[in-house]
């Protein structure tokens, strides 16, 4: 890790005491200080009136269990979680995820970096997250809808659309929303759409809100592409993971010329050197819920690799599109190796701080994933901006509305990267660039 000036590594050793054992927090917490070194000797007073310190303590954090009947009638807990980290910018906004990895520290990390995330949108939204240990694989769709339930009767009573707004996350897709804004809407006899985001579009969700993460995370690489004077046209494009956000990545960068040659999911990937068919894995995926073995047992010409490495195969640009620490400094010189020019992360934290430094040192275009995925969150605000006005616009409107969010939030990063002495550098502006704009709202409103 590098050294941090002393002010911010007191703030650091704070962090590592009121959160043992949360290692994605102290992780995510050290990224952002690094890059704030030079801002801090420019800007005494976000050091003397403790807004860093602050920044880094949630505002609250909200931890219930979650009681639950299964098929059998058998009564099964889980521990769900919603970290409502900074309000600065307008409600707490951030997904909910379910899988058996969430834990505080995971939630708390993704948070953090949904503060930021947010704030790089230019939309007014501060930065929260939640989740549960639950797993929806395998359950069915009774056992899902009882469990969405359970939550949202003591999660309710914490959210609305001018306090804290939900959305999903790795394991919550429209399903999960719908029953958990149907059994919000019961319990407060509101039809306060805005409450969730990510809904369907039969009551009140956005048209490109599914594609929104997966295609602002290509639209950030065109344009760090293009600061090479080259396009993702032609490029050989491996994508990890094989959810929402992978998905249309995919379909995005083919659309726009790339090759998508390789996706994975939790067993394994598959390769076809002719490229993907995007529209028949996101048959396989979506439609039927099946594994990417599948799609590989149905094309002739693709392989499918059990237990594999996806960065293992030869690409111009990497997609990381799973989830956090991912890809590691191994993976990364591999890439590196191999000629890719352009990596950007279209999940939370999908590269570890040694793969980081590996593409930096090697002169590759970077895009951390508060930067790079911003069009999810994005897109959810433009859902709520909707449903304030009981209106609902038209696919090709919003797209191009995420496209210009997208714009704004290379353009901030290379700004930031630029005045700060750091040309170049996404991770450094990305966090400067949203830093200060929390910062300096946190410091207009006194000692909150």
């Amino acid at each position: 890790m590098s050294r941090l000036d002393p002010a911010l590594q007191s703030v650091y050793d704070t962090v590592l005491q009121r959160n043992p054992g949360e290692v994605e927090f102290h992780q995510a917490v050290h990224e952002v200080l690094e890059s704030l070194n030079p801002v801090a000797s420019k800007h005494p007073e976000y050091i003397d009136k403790a807004v860093i310190e602050r920044i880094c303590e949630p505002e609250r954090q909200i931890i219930f269990r979650v009681p639950w009947v299964d098929d059998t009638g058998q009564i099964r807990i889980n521990r769900a979680f919603r970290v409502e980290f900074n309000s600065a910018l307008g409600p707490y906004k951030g997904g909910m995820r379910f899988h058996p990895s969430v834990y505080l520290g995971v939630v708390k990390f993704l948070g953090f970096e949904q503060l930021f995330k947010n704030a790089l949108t230019g939309m007014p939204i501060g930065g929260g997250k939640g989740g549960s240990d639950f797993d929806p694989k395998g359950r069915s769709e009774g056992e899902v809808m009882r469990f969405c339930q359970s939550l949202m009767t003591e999660l309710s009573r914490h959210i609305g659309e001018y306090t804290d707004v939900p959305a999903g996350d790795i394991g919550v897709g429209e399903r999960e929303i719908g029953y958990m804004f149907g059994q919000f809407k019961r319990i407060t006899n509101r039809y306060e759409s805005g409450v969730l985001t990510g809904k369907g579009m039969a009551y009140g969700g956005s048209r490109v809100r599914r594609e929104a993460t997966g295609y602002g995370t290509v639209f950030f690489t065109e344009h760090m592409l293009e600061t090479l004077n080259t396009t993702l046209s032609g490029k050989r494009v491996v994508v990890s993971g094989s959810g929402n956000v992978a998905l249309y990545a995919a379909r995005k960068a083919e659309e726009l010329g790339a090759v998508v040659v390789a996706c994975s999911d939790s067993n394994g990937y598959v390769v076809q050197d002719d490229g993907l068919d995007v529209d028949e894995l996101i048959q396989v995926k979506e439609v039927e819920r099946l594994r990417v073995s599948d799609y590989a047992g149905r094309r002739t010409n693709a392989k499918y690799v059990e237990g594999g490495n996806v960065w293992e195969v030869p690409c111009d640009v990497a997609l990381p599109c799973a989830t956090q620490n991912e890809l590691d400094a191994a993976s990364a010189r591999s890439l590196v190796g191999s000629g890719v020019v352009a990596v950007a992360e279209g999940a939370n934290m999908p590269c570890t701080p040694d793969a980081v430094r590996t593409f930096q040192d090697a002169g590759i275009l970077f895009g951390p994933g508060k930067a790079a995925n911003a069009g999810g969150v994005a897109t959810s605000a433009l859902e709520m901006q909707q449903n304030a006005s009981r209106d609902s616009w038209s696919f090709e409107y919003t797209e191009q509305r995420l496209a210009e969010i997208m714009h704004g939030v290379h353009e901030r990063c290379a700004s930031a990267a630029e005045e700060y002495g750091t040309p170049g550098n996404y991770v450094a502006g990305a966090n400067i660039s949203s830093f200060i704009q929390v910062a300096d709202a946190m410091l207009a409103l006194g000692v909150i």
